[in-house]
């Protein structure tokens, strides 16, 4: 892990022609380079494999990203007001009227915001939220760079797309494939989240218009995203397939998991009884169960079920083992798995010098009947097709930075986890909101999280990457991006997760910004 010292940011001079009222339109800015940290998530000719990937049923089993998003952190009461660092800007939002992702305790809910997917660098599917905002080219996502970049390997994420509106598996505006990362140097290098914050720029979304069964030449040809499933048949429709088709068809066959019971002794027990006590006769096997020393000595002998089974227990007498066999064995009886006796020798000084056990077991015959399944395997394509831009479709949220701490904000996301008492109030899978006055975040020194901002909230993890959103307009569903969320913190140590916080915007932030919000990922192939 890279250390250095927190850089010191001071005021920059310069003409800023914007106004630091809400509603103005940046035009340009003096303000220095950012120190940027860019990369490809996804090549245009691979865009339509990866939306085929997150399918309904992944959507709803990926699991919440939780490693780098939940501290317990003690609240600092009157924490330090955040220096900006040049004058408050704003960049105006676009909306999508009409469109809806429904209410929350009536308030109009953004459709911009939904759930950004990844698989991690163990192919785990994972997932944190996020929301369009406004770009050039109508193709920006804002969420927390721990979304999107892996400090650990120095790697993005794999498969990222974003799923605006999402609710309960559904992309009702479709799935937009990350094309460009767009963060900064700090979070990379230094793993700073203070600069916990990224914007991804994103291809035309894809759209699932349809499923249509193919035949295997076909499957196999088919270049997009396409999938499998086996039908159980009869043996007859097997045979008949197999018949038509050869082995190399879509009909298959496979033996079911054992069917093991308990029968009575065979009528030629006695003649074949080593070979049943090795490897079975006709599916029929002496097996020796264990039992405690009163229950064996109850038993009586013969070789009918739950008759004694000499050849397997200690009659003669007690058998020595290892200290090893004896600690693991007292570990077992106190488990229920083992039932013999266990005994330890020891010298004229207590100490143990010698260990031994006794088992004993009773007969049991039992049958295994293996049955034989048939399946037919049917072969789809998925039909694709262009959604268009992620801002055309759901509009972009407006952006501001250099905002003073103390506003009222509104954060969303999709909380997922359960609070560290184990109370989960959340799903994961319907957008949830807060509203509170930003304040100074608590230090996080493990995350280097000095200059952080705070407000109020019992979001769990899930939230992540969600926006904070100021002057948020319920009627319009648009607002402007001041933040995402970054730590989930249990500010009182209660076990109950308090606080939500997020990276200051400044003009780095705005820097970082401008330029993702200029870049053009291209069209999708046809």
């Amino acid at each position: 892990m890279n250390v250095r010292a927190k850089r010191l940011v001071l005021p920059l001079g310069g003409a800023l022609v914007a106004t630091s009222m809400i509603g103005a339109t940046l035009t340009t800015s003096a303000q220095a380079d950012p120190d940027l940290k860019t990369g490809t998530l996804a090549e245009s000719g691979n865009a339509t494999a990866i939306a085929g990937y997150w399918t309904p049923s992944r959507l709803k089993s990926a699991k919440t990203y939780v490693s780098e998003s939940t501290v317990s952190a003690k609240l600092k009461s009157g924490g330090s007001q955040i220096a900006a660092d040049g004058r408050p800007g704003v960049v105006a939002p676009i909306g999508e009227p009409g469109k809806s992702a429904g209410k929350s305790k009536n308030l109009n809910l953004p459709i911009t915001v939904g759930k950004v997917f990844f698989l991690d660098d163990k192919g785990q599917e994972r997932w944190c939220s996020g929301t369009s905002v406004q770009s050039k080219y109508r193709n920006l996502v804002a969420t927390a760079a721990h979304c999107v970049y892996d400090t650990d390997t120095n790697k993005p994420y794999s498969n990222f797309v974003f799923i605006p509106g999402y609710y309960k598996g559904k992309a009702p505006w479709g799935v937009y494939v990350g094309s460009k990362f767009n963060t900064h140097y700090d979070f990379d290098v230094y793993e700073d989240y203070d600069y916990d914050y990224a914007f991804v720029n994103v291809f035309n979304g894809i759209k699932q218009t349809g499923v249509k069964e193919v035949t295997v030449p076909e499957y196999e040809s088919a270049k997009g995203f396409k999938y499998t499933e086996d039908k159980e048949i009869s043996q007859k429709e097997y045979e008949a397939g197999i018949d038509r088709y050869g082995e190399k068809g879509p009909y298959w066959k496979k033996s079911a998991d054992p069917d093991v019971s308990t029968i009575g002794k065979p009528d030629d027990a006695a003649q074949y009884i080593e070979e049943y006590v090795k490897d079975g006769r006709g599916g029929v096997k002496l097996t020796a169960v264990e039992v405690g020393e009163s229950t064996y000595k109850a038993a009586p002998t013969g070789l009918d079920n739950n008759t004694k089974f000499e050849r397997f227990s200690d009659d003669k007498g007690k058998v020595a083992i290892s200290q090893q066999q004896y600690q693991q064995l007292v570990k077992d009886k106190g488990d229920g798995k083992f039932l013999g006796k266990l005994e330890a020798t020891k010298d004229v000084n207590g100490n143990e010098i010698a260990w031994y056990k006794t088992q004993y077991f009773v007969k049991k015959w039992v049958k295994t009947t293996v049955k034989e399944l048939y399946f037919y395997t049917k072969f789809y394509v998925v039909l694709l097709a262009d959604a268009g831009r992620l801002g055309d479709n759901v509009g972009g949220q407006g952006f501001t930075w250099n905002q003073k701490s103390g506003k009222k904000v509104f954060t969303f996301g999709y909380p997922a986890f359960a609070h560290l008492d184990g109370d989960k109030p959340y799903s994961g899978h319907t957008m949830k909101w807060c509203y509170g006055k930003t304040g100074a975040a608590p230090a996080v020194p493990q995350y280097k999280a000095e200059d952080q901002q705070a407000i109020k909230c019992a979001f769990t993890p899930g939230a992540s990457g969600g926006p904070f959103l100021l002057q948020y307009k319920s009627s319009k569903r648009t607002g402007y991006l001041n933040g995402v969320v970054s730590l989930t913190l249990d500010s009182d140590k209660n076990g109950r997760y308090d606080r939500v916080t997020t990276p200051y915007f400044n003009g780095e932030t705005y820097g970082i910004y401008k330029y993702a919000a200029n870049l053009w990922t291209g069209k999708l192939p046809a």
